[in-house]
């Protein structure tokens, strides 16, 4: 589980393929403080999990399910990304709640300057727009933002300069993908109210025929 507030941002040194897999070395800092074999690091909101630490890298394996779903399959050397360690019970909540369970890639329509502000315009696949609320939360890239509007197939996220420095979205350009996490809180409140157990309980075959039958009474 993540926070959605980056840590830092990574260096991608090198990428090696496999088979309907990906392996990724990344150079980084803050995260690998108190990190061991196994921990969890959101890398652009891609939950993954170091196999290999060094002093100043990690390592991690890509499934083929995280090709598929996630923008790490358009990585090259030397990208950036970014990077948030697994919370502990301790860590302040200070974005939301964030799987690193990446539903979709989201492509990047339109940037456009609002006051010190930018925002981006964003559009998703629309079975996923059902969970888009205005002034709601939404993980881009592993950060966690407040949506400011929505439309059609797109959303809306606003930057400060802050975050635009932060951030790998603040170096993104128009037709640039995203990864896109939608709120966690959403997707189960709709499985709870759609859910049909059409599940039929098997009848007890034990009735007072079948007692009699079998000399208790």
């Amino acid at each position: 589980m993540f926070t959605g507030l980056v840590e830092e941002m990574g260096k991608v040194l090198s990428i090696t393929s496999g088979d309907k897999s990906v392996q990724l070395k990344i150079q980084c800092k803050k995260v690998l403080e108190n990190a061991k074999l196994g921990d969890s690091i959101a890398t652009n909101g891609t939950c993954l999990t170091a196999i290999e630490i060094g002093s100043d890298y990690f390592v991690a394996d890509c499934m083929h399910e995280t090709i598929k779903r996630t923008n790490l399959k358009r990585l090259k050397s030397g990208a950036i990304v970014n990077l948030e360690k697994s919370i502990t019970l301790a860590t302040p909540l200070g974005g939301h709640l964030v799987t690193g369970d990446v539903d979709c890639e989201g492509r990047i329509i339109s940037i456009e300057k609002d006051g010190i502000a930018k925002i981006y315009i964003i559009e998703i696949e629309p079975r996923f727009m059902k969970y888009i609320v205005e002034k709601g939360r939404v993980s881009i890239d592993g950060a966690s933002l407040s949506i400011v509007g929505y439309k059609d197939n797109t959303l809306s996220v606003s930057l400060i300069p802050h975050t635009q420095e932060m951030i790998t979205l603040g170096r993104k350009k128009t037709g640039d993908y995203v990864n896109i996490e939608t709120d966690l809180i959403g997707k189960y409140i709709e499985r709870l109210l759609n859910f049909n157990n059409n599940e039929k309980e098997e009848k007890s075959k034990i009735d007072m025929n079948f007692l009699a039958k079998h000399g208790f009474f």
